[in-house]
């Protein structure tokens, strides 16, 4: 029994999770029921099969033993809402609270595609921005050698030619200076050569919804996206009443202080905390909202978000000779962390905090995992594994046999 089920989940992937992870994975497959209950958080509805229930709970209670993150929730649904949910640990050493549906966690990179791509859909299903324009139609001073070619499409697909990062918490002293030395930098390679994924490109595009909305970004994806779905614990900066309900990240090496309540990533802090690359703060049960609406075909409780043909626009490979990015979305290539058993329709993002959404249409699942594991630092780098093995785990129950396999894309 274990011998099948290390086979079925892992396959020839065993390089990408710790041997230790499939020594007791296998002891755990052939463990008696009633020897694998868990001391944590289970709420399961629309019937989840028991086996799923144990498989989840298995992952993230190892993942927990081997300090991949301090606290932990993953939640699996599909279009009809949550099938499950499972949470571990704690959400500080010194905060015995357990992560709940309702814990705030700082999303980290998944601000890209939760705030940023959910706007820049609408903005391009009403015409407003146009995916072949150049950047330069909205940001005029987006200038230097080969910028006048660079595309919002570029921009969404990582291939802009812009570097992935620069230090502007370190080159500036204010959130204006820092936006405009993101867009006075120069690119490094002809637009179009080749993927490199950019949080520079993503701050440009937040400051392109900005000038066509003429309202900030949280502003927007706030009035026309978090709250039409009812998404009332998703938002940029959280107020401080709502501390006790936040994740604690990192003991911060250049501000001094734990951060809880305050973003992460530092570029993000010297832009104000609104930008289009992070700084966006949600609970499991308002991703879970999203993912629905995505399962939907873009409605949800009889909201409409976005039409079905936008989500099919935004959520299919762009350019299959760069990479297998759609537009601000990854896709699943059965080597990512995605995993291995999700059908070639599937998309999703990861967050540098230790964040990561899956949505399947092909197999009606969505697969979340919110952590923080940057706590106490980000040199704890076990989160990769933990993901590939929750998908995994999910899929080898709930997809159909038109899994992905690495390098069938």
């Amino acid at each position: 029994m274990g011998r099948q089920l290390f086979g079925t989940l892992f396959g020839n992937t065993a390089n990408r999770v710790p041997a230790s992870w499939l020594v007791a994975l296998a002891l755990f497959a052939g463990a008696p029921t009633a020897g694998r209950a868990q001391a944590a958080t289970i709420s399961v509805a629309n019937a989840a099969p028991a086996a799923l229930v144990d498989r989840v709970g298995f992952v993230m209670s190892r993942a927990l033993a081997d300090s991949a993150f301090p606290g932990a929730i993953a939640v699996v649904g599909n279009h009809n809402g949550i099938l499950l949910e499972r949470s571990v640990g704690h959400l500080d050493a010194a905060d015995s609270t357990a992560p709940s549906l309702h814990t705030l966690w700082d999303l980290a990179s998944l601000t890209k595609v939760v705030a940023l791509t959910s706007v820049m859909m609408q903005l391009v299903e009403k015409g407003l921005v146009k995916l072949d324009a150049p950047v330069q139609r909205y940001i005029p001073e987006f200038t230097g050698r080969w910028k006048s070619r660079v595309t919002v499409r570029h921009l969404l697909t990582h291939s802009s030619g812009l570097p992935s990062w620069r230090p502007l918490y370190k080159e500036t002293t204010s959130p204006a200076d820092a936006l405009a030395l993101a867009i006075a930098t120069p690119l490094d390679t002809v637009p179009g050569a080749q993927m490199v994924y950019s949080d520079l490109g993503a701050i440009i595009m937040g400051e392109i919804t900005r000038r066509v909305t003429k309202t900030s970004l949280d502003s927007y994806a706030t009035n026309h996206v978090f709250a039409p779905l009812g998404m009332n614990e998703t938002f940029y900066h959280p107020d401080s009443t709502l501390r006790a309900l936040i994740a604690p990240t990192e003991i911060d090496p250049w501000r001094q202080r734990h951060l809880r309540g305050e973003v992460h990533d530092e570029n993000a802090y010297a832009l104000g905390g609104v930008s289009g690359h992070a700084g966006l703060f949600s609970s499991a049960s308002d991703l879970a909202r999203l993912a629905q609406a995505y399962l939907n075909g873009g409605t949800l409780n009889g909201k409409r978000i976005w039409a079905n043909r936008t989500i099919q626009q935004f959520t299919h490979i762009q350019n299959h000779r760069l990479s297998h990015r759609a537009l601000g979305w990854e896709t699943a290539n059965g080597a990512n962390s995605g995993g291995r058993f999700m059908s070639a329709q599937a998309f999703g993002h990861t967050g540098f905090t230790g964040t990561s959404i899956w949505i399947d249409p092909g197999n009606d699942v969505f697969v979340i995992l919110l952590s923080n594991r940057v706590n106490p630092t980000r040199e704890n780098r076990r989160i990769s594994s933990v993901r590939t093995a929750l998908a995994d785990s999910v899929m080898a129950l709930l997809g159909r046999p038109n899994s992905l396999s690495p390098g069938a894309r």
